[in-house]
């Protein structure tokens, strides 16, 4: 396996330092738009790490490159605004291509998250390739647990809910979001999408139907809110289910930060004119805030992502669990040197490469996590020394 990998922030150089300690593949060419960040990812990880420079936001940049170096698999790393040409590239290339985050949603014209990428997915069919999609965190291991409810713990689910919420705190920071806050102002501004099966999908306000979830291993209570999500988009498509939502725990704080950028116009991609120069706002405000990669030594406390699900069990008594995943800040940044959100992150990326050079996970077209079988990878992720837990509920 000779992987591609675009983006050498947080997540990806994350990815680095967990698939350095595995031996599934041949080489890891590491690529982004600054060739410094690119080089500082690989170093100090050996020989079978190259660094690269692509313009991600260029299909045939991506080709060229894959086809430069063999490559066989591209992990998508960057923002989702880029993720068409990256996606198309890995195909003009022969490349099979994953991803954490799917194609944008366009409120406007009614395009959901992912369209444009399952428009295609006939053609990756017809070519025999596979396009994983949706396999980080959230979305990524949320609807590996959705697959595994399903097939092990339940015998007709009524909701399927992905909730996420962590008690982390930036020492010296006010605001001080731990992950990509162009994603962030993305899926948190946009319309929440919420499924259900005699509805379909649709769409509610933004930070709507609060509610407090509990979380486990010492987080406690977080209210959280629904946010446009991949989970509801793809869970549906495999699993049967009443009801799909996703709520993150934001917190009122980081709520109206939101609200007021939104106001102000500053969540906006198109680029504005100032003293004679273009520019996104949102770029800007990405650029005024600290590196969410640089943070892990000021970080305290830790993330969860799991799965909450109500239903019926297999012999048709009422049962709910919440399957989980929680990472301590301190724990990952001993261990890899990365703090806790971009770690949670890239380590399911790997682990799912490593099913496919295995042979376990296996598949043609455009699949989410949940079309696969979730022991194998669920299994695989306890073998990377971070294992995944259930409640009862």
């Amino acid at each position: 396996m000779r992987v591609l990998l675009v983006g050498a922030g947080g997540v990806g150089s994350a990815a680095v330092s967990i698939a350095a300690r595995r031996t599934f593949f041949e080489t890891i060419v590491v690529a982004d738009h600054d060739p410094v960040r690119a080089e500082r990812a690989v170093a100090g990880h050996g020989d079978r790490f190259v660094a690269a420079q692509v313009d991600a936001a260029s299909a045939d940049a991506v080709t060229a490159l894959c086809r430069e170096h063999r490559i066989t698999h591209v992990l998508n790393a960057v923002d989702p605004r880029f993720v068409m040409p990256i996606f198309d590239g890995a195909f003009a290339a022969g490349a099979d291509y994953l991803d954490m985050a799917m194609s944008l949603s366009h409120v406007e014209t009614g395009v959901k998250l992912g369209d444009e990428q399952f428009a295609l997915a006939d053609t990756w069919s017809a070519a025999g390739r596979l396009a994983l999609c949706g396999i980080g965190v959230e979305p990524g291991l949320s609807d590996v647990f959705a697959r595994y409810a399903a097939d092990e713990l339940f015998s007709e689910i009524d909701e399927i809910g992905v909730r996420d919420g962590a008690n982390l705190t930036v020492d010296g920071y006010d605001f001080a979001p731990s992950f990509s806050i162009w994603t962030t102002i993305e899926e948190c501004l946009n319309p929440p999408v919420v499924w259900e099966r005699d509805r379909g999908w649709f769409t509610t306000e933004p930070f709507s139907e609060p509610e407090v979830f509990h979380f486990p291993e010492g987080i406690g209570p977080v209210e959280c809110v629904n946010v446009e999500h991949e989970e509801v988009l793809l869970i549906p498509r495999w699993v049967k289910a009443r009801r799909v939502t996703f709520k993150y725990g934001l917190g009122d704080e980081f709520i109206d930060v939101l609200k007021t950028l939104h106001k102000l116009g500053l969540d906006a991609v198109s680029p504005v004119r100032v003293r004679g120069v273009e520019v996104s706002p949102r770029d800007v405000v990405a650029a005024s805030l600290p590196d969410p990669a640089t943070l892990g030594a000021r970080m305290r406390g830790k993330t969860c992502a799991g799965t909450w699900v109500r239903g019926l069990d297999p012999d048709g008594r009422p049962r709910e669990v919440y399957l989980y995943h929680v990472v301590d800040n301190e724990w990952s940044m001993r261990e890899y040197g990365h703090q806790a959100v971009v770690w949670q992150t890239a380590v399911n990326p790997v682990v799912a490469l490593e099913l496919l050079a295995s042979g376990a996970w296996a598949g043609v077209g455009v699949l989410g996590p949940e079309a696969l079988p979730p022991m194998p990878f669920l299994d695989l992720l306890n073998g990377y020394g971070s294992p995944w837990a259930m409640e009862e509920r």
